[in-house]
């Protein structure tokens, strides 16, 4: 059995999952410190499970280091330390940061010597001695963390291992990221998203032990897992080392779980929450990942991230009217937890969405009669604007002009009817208001492999054959059964800029959670 939680913005949900078979399900209000919310969620399934059942392992996703990112708070005095002198002064770190995040973190910026080309070879020679004198200033300055990027380290890491030794020797308690750990091809964008991670490490070390002293509280000695950006799992320790890979979990986990749940392997997922709509692509049974450098905080960045668009569109908008011949608003402001309280439906005084989905007969919800004065010009010009966004959106996130299923998921669906322009057909599971949770509770173990191949020494097949053992060896290293892993997705880009007949190879393999019940 296992526990699955997902940390939103409005509510926590938590369910336990036997195999195939939902054994219980929660809602409870998001807290600030997150973990208060997390202890109440268990404390609720864990009083619905019935007697002598313990789970085998707890699964979670949260939004907590994606919001201390947008609202700069939290963030560890940060130092960012590139190797690649000669090259790269034109662009130095940082560059294309906002000022108030950059100052966040302190904006301590250092180059030194180091960094390879693109096959492997030295632009030059790591230089221990700098790097040392380099450390010393950081110390001086108070810094907590330190991002350490080399030119191509994807390729050949080895400066930046070594640089990474030097400084834990040097300041003792240093938290490093090297950007070959969780970063692609491209310095820049790499460089960020190392940096990004650098910044999150202690409010990580902080939320993770809380979450543990949590399941601690429900004597609960199991293991702990965070949902990735990719739909898989890493274990704690792993996830305090990278919360970067956590950023985008809360869209993936619903991804997941509405794949589990209607037993669609590729389609389109909307999920309606409370103030917003998230819409992403199923490719494999996965979230499909954003072929495009993505932006965090205003940073771009170019490490797995899920292609998914984001509207104000959620059960809590408001509704307004425009003018006098019945155009509406929706949005983009919401009332978000509040809509129990607020909603014209619950005796409230704000027109939302959720009013005149009830007033249109798409659900029962509320007390019927205290919307039965609404105009229904209003209601039907609202409840085409709420269709047309989400239509608009799945044709965005659609490649080809061919229909595919439409998977409504979230508390927020019953916005919507099952006529979906572009749908072949549109599909409501059972427990989709869950299905985050879901999502987060049967996830699989991951691994993924990125590099540059020369085809000079080797067939392309052979390059292909590397890459997908690497992947298949990191995803076992992560936790999954050796016997259960697959290759979900490879990407080959001929790099036709670089001599050598360079190839890029990204390759993905999933496989499921070792020696835990299914």
């Amino acid at each position: 059995m296992r526990l699955g939680i997902d940390v939103g913005g409005t509510n926590t949900d938590a369910v336990a999952m036997d195999g195939p078979t939902l054994l219980a399900r929660t809602k409870v209000p998001t807290t600030e410190d997150v973990t208060s919310g997390i202890f109440s969620a268990l404390e609720e399934i864990l009083n619905q499970i019935p007697a002598g059942r313990r789970p085998a392992a707890v699964m979670i996703g949260t939004t907590h280091f994606t919001n201390a990112l947008v609202e700069r708070k939290g963030l560890t005095p940060t130092a960012v330390l590139r190797l690649a002198l000669p090259a790269t002064t034109l662009l130095p770190p940082l560059i294309d940061w906002p000022a108030e995040l950059s100052d966040a973190i302190g904006g301590f910026t250092f180059m030194a010597q180091g960094g390879h080309e693109f096959d492997g070879r030295e632009i030059s020679p790591l230089d221990r001695r700098e790097i040392r004198n380099i450390a010393k200033q950081m110390r001086k300055d108070g810094v907590l963390a330190v991002a350490v990027c080399g030119v191509f380290s994807p390729v050949n890491p080895v400066h930046e291992q070594e640089a990474a030794v030097i400084l834990e020797e040097e300041i003792p308690g240093i938290q490093v990221t090297m950007s070959h750990q969780n970063g692609r091809i491209g310095i820049l964008e790499r460089e960020n998203a190392s940096t990004i991670n650098a910044s999150l490490a202690g409010l990580a070390t902080h939320t993770i032990g809380g979450i543990r002293v949590a399941l601690e509280k429900q004597a609960l000695s199991v293991p702990l897992y965070l949902t990735q950006n990719d739909g898989t799992l890493m274990d704690a320790d792993f996830a305090a080392k990278f919360p970067v890979f956590t950023i985008a979990s809360g869209p993936t986990n619903s991804m997941r779980g509405a794949a589990y749940l209607s037993g669609v392997r590729d389609g389109i997922v909307v999920d309606i929450g409370g103030s917003s709509t998230d819409v992403g692509a199923l490719v494999n049974g996965f979230p499909r990942e954003a072929s495009v450098a993505m932006e965090l905080g205003g940073v771009r960045t170019n490490f797995r991230m899920p292609d998914v668009l984001s509207i104000a569109l959620g059960g809590g908008s408001v509704v307004r009217e425009i003018g006098e011949y019945g155009f509406v608003s929706i949005g983009p402001d919401s009332i978000g937890y509040r809509l129990t309280e607020d909603s014209r439906i619950f005796g409230g005084c704000t027109l939302t969405a959720t009013d005149v989905a009830a007033a249109s007969g798409l659900t029962q919800i509320g007390n019927p009669s205290l919307i039965r004065s609404l105009d229904t010009n209003l209601v039907s010009s609202a409840i085409r604007e709420i269709k047309t966004q989400v239509e608009k959106t799945v044709d965005r996130m659609k490649t080809t002009m061919e229909p595919l299923p439409v998977i409504l998921v979230g508390g927020g669906s019953i916005l919507v009817d099952d006529d979906v322009n572009g749908a072949s057909r549109v599909l409501r599971p059972a427990h989709a208001d869950v299905a985050n949770a879901i999502g987060a509770a049967m996830s699989q173990v991951g691994g993924q492999i990125e590099g540059v191949y020369t085809l000079d020494n080797m067939t392309r097949e052979q390059a292909l054959d590397a890459a997908k053992a690497e992947a298949v060896e990191r995803a076992v290293r992560a936790g999954a059964a050796p016997g259960s892993v697959e290759i979900v997705e490879i990407d080959e880009i001929p790099l036709t800029y670089l001599p050598s007949n360079a190839i890029l190879i990204r390759v993905k393999a999933a496989g499921e959670l070792i020696d835990v019940g299914n």
